[in-house]
């Protein structure tokens, strides 16, 4: 009797878990493509998609060297 109690504890967490996980795997379906956010797939060749990645993040982390620090309240 103990024991069916807890396969059955088992498969209801079992199915709580399951339901959880497609809730959220169909939320991610559900978002905007990157098109729609003004990211733009990389076009042509693998080499030049990687080439044009190495560009972005280049390009972001210029950006982010020259922002300015703000100034903690330490000092």
């Amino acid at each position: 009797m103990r024991a069916g109690v807890g396969i059955l504890g088992l498969l209801v967490a079992l199915v709580v878990v399951g339901l959880l996980a497609k809730k959220q795997l169909g939320g991610v379906s559900g978002t905007a493509s990157a098109s729609q956010v003004g990211v733009s797939a990389p076009l042509g060749t693998p080499r030049q998609q990687s080439q044009q990645l190495q560009n972005q993040v280049k390009k972001s982390v210029e950006e982010a060297m020259q922002q300015k620090r703000p100034e903690s309240p330490d000092q």
